[in-house]
């Protein structure tokens, strides 16, 4: 299928047989792997038409990039990078990379022997782009290498995603975000104490729910709400797909009567209680008060193509026009819902807004258990 010539000294590369490339006309693609555990990731990856540079020392592969930086090579499409490696782990290479304006362009992805929540989550808050299973769907892998690149390179380019504007708020909008958030956060302080301490007394795991978020131009933030499933819940999420509102390929991530969800928690979702701490996100300015739902980084991956990625040219809200126009049903279709988020960042203004507001008290006690 393939094979591996030189060392490390010599720059070994895997070599990709045309004959199993998806297109045999397209551009090989060029994958460094840093590690042990590269064979089987690149014969996973070679279906894709992937030429792999197979280094196991991590000072070797920095050296390597920074040589063919400086004499103009082109770069490798991604880095793939052990967890574990034999002089070091994955996070001394990526510190070291992330300080080049151009090294830090390459999509990092972390590939371990098993894909352990906390390990992953590190891995994340780090800044590495993804963490994977050497055993998952290469696939997925190569999905991410391609969005990935193509999300570095409109940043490093400062161009949006898809159409050719990037959401400005308006002066009037980020104004009224202010005063309201600063406002209904302290009046709701009291709540937030009372729901914080029954939180506390129904489970263990912290009060609040932290997880990153893709809003507006597709930036990520760290994005509040208060914990509504038990800890860890985030890890059983895989074995709930096959329930998902949207169907199992969806981009959206949905489960009906989810059942990590805690009988408090039940209770500040249907009364959308537990969205008050995003209050802080609009005060902070990472969300406004009215526009699309920002949306977990998986989500936000599959949603790149210039008609679904207009929904990114709006802010992202706590309310918007498919929660109160659609919430809560089980008839909303993913197109549906991902039709509302376009139109809304087609359209909308100070008006809708207010508009958008006055409706989103009767949405607030849903029907439904979603």
């Amino acid at each position: 299928m393939f094979k591996i010539e030189g060392n490390d000294t010599a720059s070994p590369t895997v070599k990709v047989s045309p004959s199993l490339s998806k297109s045999v006309g397209e551009s090989q693609r060029k994958l460094l792997f840093v590690g042990n555990s590269g064979r089987f990731v690149c014969e996973s990856l070679t279906d894709y038409n992937y030429n792999c540079i197979f280094l196991s020392d991590p000072a070797k592969a920095y050296s390597w990039l920074e040589n063919r930086m400086l004499s103009a090579t082109e770069l490798p499409d991604a880095i793939l990078c052990d967890l574990k490696l034999s002089n070091g782990d994955a996070f001394s290479l990526f510190d070291k990379l992330k300080d080049h304006a151009r090294l830090s362009q390459i999509p990092f992805i972390i590939v371990s022997e098993k894909c352990n929540n906390e390990e992953k989550v590190n891995a994340l808050k780090k800044g590495i782009d993804d963490f994977y299973s050497i055993t998952d769907n290469p696939e997925d892998i190569h999905n991410r290498i391609l969005f990935l690149q193509d999300l570095k390179k409109q940043r490093m380019n400062q161009i949006p995603v898809g159409p050719d504007q990037q959401y400005k708020m308006p002066i009037a909008k980020r104004l009224f975000d202010v005063i309201v958030s600063g406002t209904a956060l302290l009046f709701a302080l009291p709540v937030m104490l009372l729901i914080a301490l029954m939180i506390k007394l129904e489970s263990r795991g912290k009060v609040f729910y932290v997880s990153k978020r893709a809003g507006s131009g597709y930036q990520v933030f760290d994005f509040y709400k208060f914990r509504s499933m038990r800890e860890n819940a985030d890890a059983e999420l895989q074995k709930l797909v096959k329930f998902n509102q949207y169907g199992g390929k969806s981009s959206f991530v949905k489960i009906d009567n989810d059942p990590r969800v805690t009988r408090l928690g039940k209770f500040l979702r249907n009364t959308s209680l537990d969205e008050i701490p995003q209050l802080i996100n609009v005060l902070k300015g990472d969300m406004s008060i009215v526009g699309n739902r920002p949306l977990p980084l998986y989500e936000a991956e599959m949603l790149t193509t210039d008609l679904w990625s207009k929904r990114f040219l709006a802010p992202a809200g706590i309310t918007g026009l498919w929660q109160v126009t659609k919430r809560g049903r089980k008839e909303m279709s993913e197109r549906e819902r991902k039709e509302l988020d376009v139109a809304y960042a087609n359209h909308s203004s100070f008006w809708m807004d207010m508009k958008l507001i006055l409706k989103t008290i009767p949405a607030l006690w849903q029907k439904e258990s979603v």
